[in-house]
């Protein structure tokens, strides 16, 4: 029989309530044995409602614990980069939320401790296990649009000031690193980061247009990369009018995804192809299933954290570009 991967939640936000329990509670060979939240009350309210055997207020208690096995933190993005040394320093395996840290030199001491005590690192980027991203992949490989000359990737999801009062940490700078790029815009440059790899450079605009928040409500990014790509990347918060679009441009023809959560894929070339694949009925569970066969067998997951660090190089040269005016060159990770 396949060992059981014996997992503690840290954090039990919207997130977590919405899939993650349910993920790990029912992805192969996986247990969800504790939770972690700090007000003692809601924590014990969680556990029973979901049948949680364990709940700790404390952190480091958790970590003591021998028999869990890994950890998922749906905390606040300031919080990944502590979590994960002392988790790893506990000989836990580490799967965390998006973006990975406040920073890429964050993302550096997170993969090194996790290196170091040999433990497996993840970032819940789920999209790059959508069916149609991975079609999308396929069809770049097989060069069916030729060259590709243009991404682009826009993301329009209406808010009203009402909505985000009392603000939550997403739109406080010292907690999410960012406004709406740095949260949801961040799925969309993982997704380009597959595909295309790293950029060579980039020039970005982040603006606070409509809401009264001490972060962006609107960016844009053009970004370049070593073969001629360029990529636009849009996200706002200001137009009512929902948009969620995947679009590559080739030399030879043209796919969009529109919107990237639902499941067609419409491909013209010579002729027009329309694709139909659903994504999982919650997007969470390739994901942690992914992991635990990483760690079953002792391999890495199909996304390691060395490669979801860079969605937040992108956004740590998006953020220095909006700020300086200029345009920015990456590096490699």
């Amino acid at each position: 029989m396949d060992r059981i991967v014996r997992w503690a939640l840290v954090g039990c936000g919207d997130i977590a309530e919405k899939r993650v329990v349910s993920a790990l509670q029912s992805a192969a060979n996986s247990q969800l044995l504790a939770i972690h939240r700090r007000d003692v009350a809601r924590l014990r309210e969680f556990q029973d409602r979901h049948g949680i055997p364990r709940g700790y207020a404390d952190y480091q208690e958790l970590l003591a614990d021998p028999e869990i096995d890994a950890v998922y933190l749906a905390t606040p993005v300031v919080w990944h980069c502590p979590q994960t040394i002392q988790a790893a320093e506990r000989g836990k395996h580490v799967l965390c939320e998006k973006p990975m840290a406040m920073d890429v030199a964050e993302c550096r001491r997170m993969i090194e401790a996790c290196q170091s005590r040999h433990v497996k690192l993840g970032v819940a980027y789920y999209r790059r296990f959508y069916p149609i991203v991975l079609k999308i992949q396929e069809l770049l490989e097989e060069k069916i649009l030729g060259e590709p000359i243009l991404a682009r990737t826009t993301l329009v999801e209406h808010a009203e000031m009402a909505e985000l009062r009392p603000l939550v940490w997403r739109f406080i700078p010292d907690q999410g690193g960012g406004g709406l790029l740095a949260d949801m815009a961040s799925h969309r440059l993982d997704v380009l980061a597959m595909l295309f790899g790293l950029p060579d450079s980039l020039a970005a605009f982040a603006d606070t247009r409509m809401l009264d928040i001490p972060v962006e409500d609107t960016g844009s990014l053009l970004m370049h990369y070593s073969n001629g790509l360029q990529a636009m990347v849009f996200a706002s918060h200001c137009v009512r009018t929902p948009m969620d679009d995947f679009e590559v441009f080739g030399s030879h023809g043209h796919l969009k995804a529109g919107p990237m959560n639902a499941p067609d894929l419409q491909v013209t070339t010579h002729n027009m192809q329309l694709f139909h694949l659903p994504k999982a009925g919650n997007v969470h569970l390739p994901l942690v299933e992914d992991f635990n066969r990483a760690i079953r067998r002792d391999c890495e997951p199909q996304v390691p954290g060395q490669e979801k660090m860079k969605a937040s190089m992108i956004l740590e040269a998006a953020y220095q570009s909006a700020r300086s005016g200029t345009v920015v060159e990456l590096s490699s990770p």
